[in-house]
């Protein structure tokens, strides 16, 4: 099960990064990218509230992916959202036929010398009613109002039938809408070139369905049957009224990894941490005994042999990457180039005599230093094996060509809070107090220092008694901070995790995602400040919602070229989102 999770989540990458591509294709706008299963410009996340253009990855098909990428480059080409939101009404019934009809005003837009975006667009619109009609949401007086507005809304627009499979299903509820909407429909029809001249069709369309809905609401109100199903049906129209959920900073993110965090945004986004007594750095080498430490390395180069990697391959590929030509002294006896005053005698000896000139000699080296940051928290623990194995690697190959490198790990003291936390009990158990627990840093490796003598203390990942809780912003925040402090040109953070911060003490005494918030916040900081290039690397996860360039490993397989090409490229920056 585990092992298919990473692979959809993996797929699900894939996907996202396909449709990014569309999207800055088709608009131009190369801040465009997909976090956490939404769609981001920059850092912030942009609003998708029509019904069709909402996709479950788990089910819904590529084809599907790709519809809901092309009406959204619609949107943001064809829609002008200022004055969209000054026209947004009210009602949340109203707003919501009003944001689909706007998204389809827009689908009808698309260029006639794109046949197949247009194809896409029809086929996402099928299967989303297909699919809708068939959950049995059309069941209730309010389903079958608003899915029928939908059709013939869809239908008008784009001069296609409606879904024959629930032509039939609709006819009365069609008979009896049109000769309301006749003329609005009409209007959307000849105006749907003009957002603003489209909007007052569209918001009458809105009121008359929305004044309906609630009419019949008010009629029924005694029949509890009825109205048990019309509750039920207006929570499974996709969420379609919560219209908050898309809006402002937030990720929105579809699959639970994170939220708002009350707490951090009353404290004005900052993050407090309620005592640093106990906040430790250690070599993580001291921490283990000698002997069991050599027989950890031991048995991770016995794994790391089985595997079979082409290690001069992975420190070319990082060459080309990170590695730049500097001047190296000069090549001599050339035909070319700059005269060689040493060697003018030779002409008079020799007439024929080509080779008089040198030149600049350049070869390639990287100023460069990368550190992998690794979660060592309590669920890490049924990874660090082929985790180990990849980072071992990765630093081998790096300093092939010449590149720094650090190894550095994060948990914490103890569990549920441990010293910080009694601490707190003690004083009273003050409201909101922050991070509460100890930080406990870890340098496995540091920059100064090779693979060779370092490679016994990169054992000691294999301790499992290091492994507790993550107090995942703090610990980029000081990995960025060791790396300002050296002099290389270019730094490289490569944060390796597999899940959200986790602390059982400081979620309670302050809300489940605080530590979220200022994970979210450190990374934005630091990737607006552009020192450090930060990258996530997720173990079975899709870290988007924290990370903008990141990469979804499936640790559940043997390690081959294939994952190491895959984090080549998310370190040379080819690798979007």
């Amino acid at each position: 099960m585990m092992a298919t999770a990473q692979q959809n989540a993996k797929r699900q990458q894939k996907v996202e990064e396909l449709c990014a591509a569309t999207l800055r294709a088709l608009t131009g706008d190369a801040a465009l990218h997909y976090r956490g299963r939404r769609l981001h410009r920059g850092s912030r996340p942009l609003p998708m509230h029509a019904p069709h253009l909402r996709i479950d990855p788990d089910h819904d098909d590529f084809a599907d992916c790709r519809a809901a990428a092309d009406g959204m480059a619609l949107r943001l080409l064809h829609s002008d959202a200022q004055l969209h939101r000054s026209l947004c009404p009210a009602d949340p019934i109203e707003r919501l036929l009003f944001e689909l009809l706007e998204q389809l005003r827009v689908e009808t837009l698309a260029p006639a010398d794109m046949p197949g975006m247009v194809i896409n667009l029809h086929h996402r619109f099928e299967n989303w009613s297909r699919a809708f009609y068939r959950s049995g949401l059309t069941e209730g007086r309010l389903g079958i109002l608003l899915y029928t507005v939908a059709q013939i809304c869809w239908s008008r627009l784009t001069t296609k039938p409606v879904l024959e499979e629930t032509e039939d299903y609709i006819e009365s509820t069609r008979f009896s809408l049109v000769s309301q909407l006749g003329s609005a429909l009409a209007g959307i029809r000849r105006n749907r070139h003009d957002q603003r001249r489209f909007a007052p069709h569209a918001l009458e369309i809105a009121r008359i369905v929305a004044e309906t809905i609630h009419a019949e609401t008010a009629a029924s109100a005694g029949d509890e049957e009825a109205d048990a199903k019309d509750e039920e049906i207006r929570r499974g129209f996709a969420l379609l009224l919560d219209f908050d959920r898309d809006e402002g900073d937030d990720d929105g993110i579809a699959s639970a990894l994170t939220g708002h965090s009350k707490a951090f945004e009353d404290a004005e986004q900052a993050y407090r941490v309620f005592t640093t007594r106990y906040d430790t750095e250690v070599q993580a080498g001291t921490l283990v005994r000698k002997a069991l430490l050599r027989e950890y390395r031991e048995r991770l180069d016995k794994r790391i042999a089985a595997q079979g990697i082409n290690l001069p391959r992975l420190a070319r590929l990082f060459a080309a990457i990170l590695a730049e030509p500097q001047r190296d002294g000069w090549m001599f006896g050339e035909e070319e180039g700059h005269i060689d005053g040493r060697r003018l005698s030779q002409l008079v000896s020799s007439p024929t005599e080509r080779r008089l000139f040198r030149q600049e000699q350049y070869k390639p080296a990287a100023d460069c230093v990368v550190s992998f940051l690794l979660d060592c928290s309590g669920s890490m623990k049924a990874h660090i094996e082929p985790v180990a194995m990849m980072v071992d690697i990765m630093i081998r190959a790096l300093e092939m060509v010449g590149v720094r490198t650090e190894l550095l790990g994060f948990t914490t003291g103890a569990w549920n809070g441990g010293r910080a936390h009694r601490e707190w009990l003690t004083r009273g158990r003050p409201p909101r107090p922050g991070r509460l627990n100890e930080v406990c840093h870890m340098v496995f490796k540091d920059a100064d220092r090779s693979w060779r003598r370092a490679r016994t203390d990169i054992a000691a990942l294999f301790k499992a008694d290091l492994f507790r809780e993550g107090i995942d912003g703090e610990a980029v925040d000081w990995a960025c901070n060791r790396m300002l402090a050296r002099g290389e040109a270019r730094r490289i953070l490569v944060v390796i995790s597999d899940g959200s911060p986790a602390d059982g003490a400081t979620g309670l005494a302050n809300d489940p995602f605080y530590l979220d918030n200022h994970l979210k916040d450190v990374v934005a900081r630091r990737e607006q400040q552009g020192a450090v290039e930060i990258l996530g690397l997720g173990v079975g996860l899709d870290l988007s919602p924290f990370y903008r360039r990141c990469l979804a490993t499936d640790m559940s397989k043997a390690l081959d070229n294939e994952l190491f090409f895959d984090i080549v490229q998310l370190i040379s920056g080819r690798h979007r989102r």
